[in-house]
């Protein structure tokens, strides 16, 4: 099937299940890959295209709950300093502060306090959950 018959023209921001009466393997794997959330053959039980809309709405939310957390997250990376950033890179790669210290050129009791606003402007109440936070950005830079 080519992209004239309606696999990925449009994007939009509610999940699809495809159904078909005739389906094979190379329509099935179209499909997926064109973003479609399920494939069912009919015919098929009522349950079975319930547990597909259960599924793909549950899916559909938790995509939309990270795509906003990330969001969030690159919002507060946007505000840091360039010397915050290279803080924070430092911290990430699992730097203690001294030796970030070293690596910038500045004083360790400086990291502390380029590290404390980092804390504070991503929100982050511990390293680990700065280091997720990162993470969940696609990593260091």
């Amino acid at each position: 099937m080519n992209s004239s018959a309606g696999f990925g023209e449009n994007k939009i921001g509610l999940p699809v299940i495809v159904m078909t009466g005739h389906g094979d393997v190379a329509l099935a794997v179209e499909a997926m890959k064109a973003g479609a959330a399920d494939f069912i053959e009919k015919p098929f039980d009522d349950e079975v295209l319930l547990g597909a809309i259960r599924s793909a709405l549950a899916r559909h939310t938790q995509d939309a709950e990270s795509e906003q957390r990330r969001t969030e997250v690159r919002g507060r990376l946007d505000l840091l300093s360039e010397r915050e950033r290279e803080v924070l890179d430092g911290l990430v790669s699992g730097k203690p502060n001294k030796i970030i210290a070293y690596d910038l050129g500045i004083s360790a009791r400086t990291v502390e306090v380029y590290r404390a606003n980092v804390m504070t402007k991503m929100q982050a109440d511990s390293l680990s959950e700065l280091v997720r936070m990162v993470l969940l950005d696609g990593g260091v830079k």
